[in-house]
């Protein structure tokens, strides 16, 4: 919940966060083809990948860009889950099986 920035978490977003995990698990295990995965548990790199995907995933639940304006104040939100992101690839790649 810290990364999402909920220091004390509603049940919402908590609700939101168990939704999220299994689906950017079985995401992860797609991508790796179940390489990095142990009797359905992730290897600890593969679950820091899932954690922060999931972190983009419910911190913009609806998948879109807004802006917020109140005032002469405009807060842009841009930040949604559009597929892995270069760091959590870097981790990903090491147990993806390629074709040849």
């Amino acid at each position: 919940m810290a990364l999402l920035g909920h220091a004390d978490s509603t049940g919402a977003v908590q609700e939101k966060v168990a939704a999220a995990v299994p689906i950017v698990a079985t995401m992860a295990y797609s991508y790796t083809r179940g390489r990095g995965f142990h009797a359905g548990v992730a290897n600890p790199d593969i679950a820091a990948a899932v954690i922060t995907a999931t972190a983009r995933l419910v911190s913009n639940s609806e998948q879109v860009s807004r802006s917020n304006v109140m005032g002469p104040i405009t807060e842009d939100v841009r930040s949604y889950f559009q597929g892995w992101n270069l760091a959590e690839l870097s981790v990903l790649n090491r147990y993806r099986v390629r074709a040849q």
